[in-house]
């Protein structure tokens, strides 16, 4: 059958060349039967070996052709082909390729038997070749290695119907080589793969078009790397070191052959895919004309065409993700196929524009079909940490082939303009597809596009976008932007992100992902704060060893993490104890190293021998340090407020373990009520502080009801402060452990944060031995921090103390001073520890000689001079008579060269003002001499000479020696008086003092009459006289005797020039009244902060007035509607008073400054009756003015316009009201106060004027997330604030204005609150005639909310009688007046240390006279459920009387804090201002008003003004009725810059101080 295959010519030329014996077969024996005489398979299967042997040795050119021809015919036949004996098959398959070898290229078969065959090889050979165990595992070798190199394989496509051969052949070869191994545990040896694939290339590279379903096959094969259900099937599981074998080192067997068939013949294989990927991409586009299907949600035509439906989707989806794998394996067989991609980036629907974009970022990013790389390993506990040097070692994840990223080419330069196309997806209009982009620019970061790299532009302008995206307005873009960053290893995150400006730098892509802190919606800002406290503590090795680079980028996370208390959310308050304690310091750091298994736990084993040189305490309480010294001063004030409430969360926790006792699960014998009710109480105490009330209320009663026993136990080893912290974090886990296993386990999810702000793990004893030791050694610079937490501890938690007193008295004792040696000056904040530690357990002190003259020493040599007033405080802690011989001894030793600017003289003075405060016996024989001294030759002197450019003021840091004498000096004045325990005895003596603190105030700090004082001491004496002033005035008898023009005076201090004098002494004045030591007549003095042109502090000072107006609101008592006159008499002696118009519209600004932050609808009649009633009597400072009157109206107009703007109801306050007696006097008759009532007083077009003031306040507010930009653009449009008519009953004065009628679609449903105090544009800006020179005052920066936390508070009642003296005499200038007051929100004091030592003395008076004022300990928490009943309720203002109101309930004073508003309510005010502004909006910054130039009234002298500012307008400008400009002045624009990331929101209300921050900020005077 073979045929001539030699041409003339060959033959001719073979005929010259000597001839070739043929060799013929020589196999006779018969391999067929006739039927029914078949041949033994035996014998069957010898006769084939003997052939094939006999075959395999002949060559093709000697072979005899025509025997094999004929033995061809017997060895195809059906009989053999089709036996049933695998080894026949196996033998006839080795006949049939060496035949075929042989004959080539002529088979002696017909095509039946071609097929016949074939279809042996596909079906029985080739399957039989993935057990390597075959018996005839050879034959089947033979057969495969002669199909792929002879490439008679390629007889297959003259087959009819070869596609159904070649669907077979793929199918069964790459099915076979992916299957599990055989039951044999053999593995198919990769010659066989390797031949199989060669096999397969013969066939790809013959055949001119492979059928479609054979692509189909080898496509599919890439598949194989895709995860069970797809790639986003769900997340990474981390594997651990031992299970790495579970993961795949190389690809699948099949995976590999397809990709290298693809590698192999890569332009035949890029037509097949082109076509393959066309046919599925062209289908799925189709689908858009679809009447069925999903309609794309973003079309904003209704009758637009639906998209795919999702068996479309799902196809597409399946082509995609073998584009992914496609380009992974052989990127270069897709080169026709991106172009299609490409083109789905534009179609109409975002199903497809999503896939694409999807597509095209794994595409760059190698990322295939298994997915991305697992997330790196960034464990916050992990031992010692991380470092840049030896990475590999902590967050590299254990790598799986399939999921690491792999791209053999570049992308961005194989296909530019597809990759630039990709990049303008970040704008895409539809949240969905912006989401994916960010998702795959942060895998391209992440990866390197694949590992070959990005160029630095490209990779610049993915930085760029990805930051934008931290700031999109749809929060699931947000979300993939976290989330994208959490793919960057933290080396990524300092090569790549770093760069770019680390957390304090505004507008970098790590400053916004700190923003996301305070993201509106919850899963934003939780993801946020979780990778922010990873990368932290994933930098903490880095940070303490000094790399400025990791410093730079990341140093600034735990003051934006603490910041966001500032929010005054409570449920972010729960999720920041959770960052803290999980992440920053997290409670199982340092992890205890596992011991061998059995070792014992009796403190002899292994692991504890292993671990003796790991102190874990030490290591832990170094992460702290480290974590207080990145904290900027807001920041820092937050976490020691964190822990200054911890003791008052304890004591609420223990209250209620005591509760649960006694409740014994329901069973209780008697008094059931009584206790049910206490349990109530107690268990609604603790859950206010948490964010669903009600929830977590009934959560904590049903973990009464428990009634577990050792789970009290535990908690109470979690809050006791005499625990270690082992002990303590054993507890909590074990206590964890108990409620998840029980039938109750959700109580953990209200348990847990409680116990976060109870348990003792910040500040714990264990700790305190490293940390002093820091604070002797300075090591790793934190020494300073060292000092700082002891001195909170040393004030807020002294008990913790209680076992190292020892040593830091020692430690004192190693370190003092002496003539000839001074001491580290850090060791002063050591000294001051130990002196608020002594004052509260004044019996732990050492009493051996050596100590006390080591205090002596402290005393006269200490340096700085403060420290001075600390060692006297010790030496007199214990009151007795060895203390008052010390002081004796003290105080002649000071004598003895008692000369200005002797050795130490800073020390003798600072010593002598304690010693009169402390020991006034011991100083009453020296008093001449130290009046002689301080006054004669100290105040009334001035030695440094005064020059024009000398600053207005200076830090205490750098104040000159004379300046400090003259402070001490006037100390000493005033605890002179304050120690004086006859009251009459202190009236006289105060006189000359009175008088000359007046003289400080009224001549701007001059004492001297013939030499001039620098201007920073005049700076820092009037201050200081002023703050005396305060001092003093909260001693009754004292304040009897400030006359209301010398308070006037007084409250002009909020007004001063000099920004840091106004703004200590409104801190001074909002510590004291907080404290409940001043009365209720100071509050009128911060509502002049109307014009304070640091809206920082004004913000500040605005919360802080919101605050005591709620707390005063929730006790039912006026306190602040009744200052309504007080303000009214004072505006009214203002210097800068005057009845123009311009100034009475500069007073309207105050009332309106005073109705934002204190009216309410409820409270509003009763500001109007006594706004109404002033103007019925006569001004008691001056008769002849009328003053009062004018201002009474213009109150009035400010009071019904803001009721018009609130829509707001104004009712008639039904009782009678009050006025201060030595303000205001009655008139003479009736007739007359009638008269006075029905005259308007105020100008012709005052009415006008203040509707313009209204216009620009609603202006201001429409404005308020300008400060945004484009990184925070507001979720609802800013709409104009409707203004309804009042009703006609109270609209009596001012003429009626037409309302602004809003559109339909945006007319409000119900009245807004008010949220913010107004803000003046600058055309309108008030006017000051005190002016003394222009300054210029900056505007507030990114850091306004570090500024808004006020410090803490404690609760005082007066002692001894004087109390009750106090509330029964009341305020001999008042008919109203309020109640002793409480505090709920801290004080923003500045010079937060000297209100502290300020402090310390008042508690040193408590013991030594009556009448003085003594703070609440923590225990009267621990009465709440008993004395709750006891509680009366506040009494109303009574008619005509003149007491002041009863004093606070024990009730109130036991709580954590005072009462909070209404949730309804705030929730209103929230909700209103978000439509009005944005969710996200920041308080504007708003640039100061010019102000005019001073007047020549009798103000004109300069004295505390507020200075104008530069450039600014005369006193002509008028402003005009739409002149109110939207932005500051050019001159100003750079003050002006906003603060878009961080703004403040008090001034919106948004975010008043939380209930939670009184308690956490709550401090303990020293």
């Amino acid at each position: 059958m073979a045929p001539t295959r030699r041409s003339a010519p060959a033959e001719e030329e073979e005929a010259q060349e000597p001839e070739q014996e043929l060799v013929t077969l020589k196999f006779k024996d018969a391999i067929t039967w006739r039927p029914g005489k078949a041949i033994p398979i035996d014998q069957l299967l010898k006769r084939l070996d003997k052939l094939s042997s006999e075959l395999s040795d002949m060559d093709q050119e000697t072979a005899d052709e025509g025997p094999i021809n004929k033995i061809a015919k017997e060895v195809a036949s059906h009989q053999l082909l089709s036996h049933k004996d695998k080894g026949v098959r196996a033998y006839v398959a080795c006949c049939i390729v060496d035949i075929l070898r042989i004959c080539a290229p002529n088979a002696p078969f017909t095509p039946s038997q071609l097929k016949d065959i074939f279809n042996l090889t596909i079906n029985s050979i080739i399957p039989a070749l993935f057990d390597p165990t075959h018996p005839y595992n050879n034959q089947h070798k033979h057969v495969l290695r002669s199909f792929a190199e002879i490439k008679s394989i390629v007889l297959v496509l003259d087959v009819d119907g070869y596609e159904t051969l070649l669907l077979n052949l793929f199918t069964t070869i790459f099915d076979g080589v992916s299957k599990a191994r055989p039951s044999s545990g053999e593995q198919v040896g990769k010659d066989v793969e390797f031949t199989m694939q060669e096999m397969l290339g013969v066939l790809i590279d013959d055949v001119t078009s492979l059928p479609a379903q054979v692509v189909d096959i080898m496509m599919a094969q890439f598949l194989r790397a895709a995860a069970p259900g797809g790639k986003d099937n769900g997340d990474h599981v981390p594997l651990d070191e031992n299970q790495a074998t579970l993961l795949l080192k190389e690809e699948p067997e099949a995976y590999q052959m397809a990709k290298n068939l693809c590698l192999q013949y890569p332009e035949k294989m890029a037509r097949l895919v082109s076509q393959y990927f066309s046919d599925v991409i062209v289908d799925a586009t189709s689908f858009m004309g679809r009447a069925n299907g999903h309609r794309d949600d973003y079309e904003d035509d209704e009758d637009g065409p639906s998209g795919p439906t999702e068996a479309d989707l799902k196809e597409l989806r399946k082509a995609h993700t073998l584009i992914r794998e496609v380009w992974k394996a052989a990127p270069m067989i897709l080169q026709n196929v991106v172009p299609q991609v490409d083109a789905e980036l534009n179609a109409d629907n975002v199903h497809l524009r999503q896939l694409a974009t999807e597509t095209l970022g794994d595409m760059i990013s190698g990322i295939g079909a298994a997915g991305p790389p697992p997330l790196p390993r960034l464990d916050p506990t992990a031992y010692p940490p991380l470092r840049l040097d030896g990475e590999d070692r902590v967050d590299v994840p254990i790598t799986n082939i399939l999921t690491t990223p792999m791209s053999a080419i570049s992308f961005p330069q194989t296909h530019s303009q597809t990759f630039h196309k990709f990049l303008s997806r970040k704008n895409d209009k539809a949240g969905a597809i912006r989401a994916s982009w960010t998702t795959a620019v942060g895998y391209i970061l992440s990866t390197s596009a694949g590992g070959i790299g990005l160029s630095r532009e490209d990779e610049i302008e993915l930085i760029r976008g990805l930051g934008e995206k931290l700031s999109d307005t749809d929060e699931k873009v947000r979300l993939a932007a976290v989330k994208a960053i959490e793919s960057f290893r933290f080396q990524d995150i300092i090569s790549k992100l770093a760069p770019n400006g680390g957390v304090h730098k505004e507008g970098s892509v790590l400053s916004t992902l700190a923003d996301r802190c305070r993201d509106r919606k919850p899963a934003v800002r939780v993801a946020a704060m979780a990778l922010l406290g990873r990368l932290w503590a994933a930098a903490t090795g880095e940070l303490l060893a000094g790399n400025e680079v990791v410093k730079t980028a990341l140093s600034g996370i735990p003051s934006r993490i603490y910041s966001t208390f500032y929010a005054n959310d409570l449920e972010l308050n729960v999720l920041l104890e959770r960052v803290v304690y999980e992440f920053l310091v997290p409670l199982n750091y340092p992890p205890q190293k596992k011991g061998p298994k059995g070792a014992s736990s009796n403190g002899n084993s292994q692991q504890q021998t292993a671990n003796a040189a790991l102190d874990q305490d030490a290591i832990r309480a170094e992460r702290i340090l480290l974590l207080v010294r990145g904290l900027d001063e807001g920041a820092r004030r937050v976490f020691f407020s964190m822990q200054a409430r911890q003791p008052q969360f304890a004591t609420a926790l223990s209250v209620f373990l005591k509760v649960c006792d006694q409740y014994n699960g329901g069973v209780m014998e008697e008094g059931a009520d009584k206790i049910t009710e206490g349990l109530q109480k107690a268990a609604s105490n603790i859950a206010r502080f948490l964010p669903e009330e009600g929830k977590s209320k009934a959560d904590l009663v049903r973990f009464a009801k428990v009634n577990d026993r050792r789970n009290y136990n535990l908690i109470k080893y979690v809050i006791g402060s005499e625990h270690d912290f082992k002990t303590v974090y054993k507890a909590l886990k074990e206590l964890i452990k108990r409620i998840q296993g029980s039938k109750e386990p959700g109580i953990m999810d209200t348990l847990l944060p409680v116990l976060y702000r109870s348990g003792c793990f910040m500040f714990n004893r264990s700790h305190l031995s490293t940390i002093m030791e820091y604070s002797r050694t300075d090591k790793d610079g934190l020494g300073g921090v060292a000092h700082e937490i002891l001195n909170e501890i040393s004030q807020k938690n002294p008990q913790l103390f209680k076992s190292h007193i020892g040593q830091l008295c020692k430690d004192l004792v190693d370190q003092a001073p002496s003539a000839t040696k001074e001491n580290d000056s850090v060791v002063v904040e050591t000294l001051k520890a130990c002196s608020t530690y002594a004052r509260k357990y004044p019996n732990d002190v050492p009493e051996d000689r050596e100590f006390t003259q080591k205090m002596i020493n402290y005393a006269l040599y200490g340096q700085p001079a403060r420290a001075a007033k600390y060692a006297v405080n010790i030496l007199l802690a214990k009151k007795d008579e060895k203390s008052e011989t010390s002081a004796t001894d003290l105080m002649q030793r000071i004598m003895k060269d008692w000369t200005y600017g002797s050795k130490n003289f800073l020390n003798k003075l600072a010593a002598v003002s304690q010693l009169e405060l402390l020991a006034s016996k011991v100083t009453a024989e020296y008093d001449d001499k130290i009046l002689n001294l301080t006054v004669q030759q100290i105040l009334l002197q001035v030695r440094a000479d005064a020059h024009d450019k000398d600053p207005n003021w200076v830090e205490d840091a750098d104040m000159d020696e004379e300046c400090q004498a003259k402070c001490l000096s006037l100390k000493v004045l005033a605890n002179r008086l304050r120690s004086m325990e006859d009251v009459n005895e202190a009236k006289e003596k105060a006189k000359p003092v009175w008088s000359l603190f007046k003289k400080l105030i009224t001549q701007d700090g001059e004492l001297c009459k013939t030499k001039d004082t620098p201007k920073h001491h005049r700076s820092r004496l009037r201050l200081l006289a002023a703050q005396l002033f305060l001092k003093l005035c909260t001693q009754k008898h004292f304040d009897d005797i400030l006359t209301a023009a010398d308070f006037n005076k007084l409250a002009l201090f909020t007004q001063d020039a000099v920004q840091e004098v106004r703004h200590a002494f409104i801190a001074k004045l909002q510590k004291y009244l907080a404290e409940g030591k001043l009365r209720s007549r100071f509050y009128t003095i911060v509502f002049l902060t109307a014009f304070e042109p640091n809206p920082q502090f004004k913000t500040r000072t605005e919360t802080w007035i919101r605050s005591r107006a709620r707390y005063f609101q929730g006790l039912k008592q006026h306190v602040l509607e009744a200052t309504m006159a007080r303000l009214l008499s004072l505006l009214a002696h203002h210097p800068d008073y005057n009845d123009d118009l311009d100034s009475l519209i500069d007073h309207a600004r105050y009332i309106l400054f005073y109705v934002s932050l204190v009216a309410t609808e409820a409270n509003l009649g009763l500001i109007f009756k006594y706004a109404e009633r002033i103007k019925q009597t006569k001004d008691t400072l001056d008769p002849n003015s009328v003053a009062h009157r004018v201002l009474s109206d213009v109150a009035q107009a400010v009071i019904r316009k803001w009721q018009e703007k609130k829509n707001w109801v104004l009712g008639v306050w039904p009782d009678k009201v009050g006025l201060p007696l030595g303000l205001f006097s009655v008139l003479q008759s009736h007739s007359e106060a009638q008269a006075f009532a029905e005259k308007q007083y105020t100008p012709e077009g005052f009415d006008d004027k203040l509707d313009e003031v209204f216009r620009a306040l609603d202006r201001k507010k429409k404005r308020k997330s300008v400060d945004e930009g484009a990184s925070h653009p507001p979720s609802k449009k800013a709409r104009a604030t409707a203004q309804p008519k009042a009703p006609k009953a109270t609209k009596t004065g001012a003429p009626k204005k037409a309302a602004v009628t809003p559109k339909p679609k945006k007319a409000a449903t119900k009245p807004k609150r008010a949220t913010s105090s107004p803000v003046v544009p600058d055309t309108d800006r008030r006017r000051s005639g005190r002016s003394r020179k222009s300054n210029t005052y900056i505007e507030r920066d990114s850091s306004e909310d570090d500024e808004e936390m006020l410090d803490g508070v404690a609760e005082w009642e007066y002692e001894g009688g004087s109390g009750d003296e106090r509330a029964d005499k009341g305020d001999k200038e008042e008919d109203v007046d309020a109640p002793p007051e409480d505090e709920e929100e801290a004080t923003g004091a500045e010079e937060e240390e000297k209100v502290a030592e300020d402090e310390e003395e008042e508690e040193a008076l408590s013991t030594r006279r009556g009448g003085r004022l003594t703070k609440k300990t923590a225990s009267a928490a621990a009465t709440l459920p008993s004395r709750a009943k006891k509680a009366a309720p506040a009494p109303a203002p009574k008619k005509g009387g003149s007491k002041r109101a009863a004093k606070e309930t024990e009730d109130d004073e036991s709580e954590l804090s005072d009462p909070a508003p209404s949730d309804e309510e705030e929730k209103e005010e929230e909700q209103e201002q978000e439509e009005e502004d944005g969710d996200d909006a920041k308080s504007s910054s708003v640039s100061p008003a010019p102000s005019s130039p001073p007047a020549t009234s009798k103000a004109a002298n300069g004295r505390r003004a507020i200075a104008a500012a530069a450039g600014g307008k005369s006193k002509a400008t008028k402003a005009q009725p739409k002149a109110a400009p939207k932005v500051a002045p050019k001159g100003k624009a750079k003050a002006a810059a906003p603060a878009p990331a961080r703004a403040t929101r008090g001034a919106r209300g948004k975010k008043v101080l939380s209930e939670e921050t009184v308690d956490a900020m709550d401090e303990d005077s020293d």
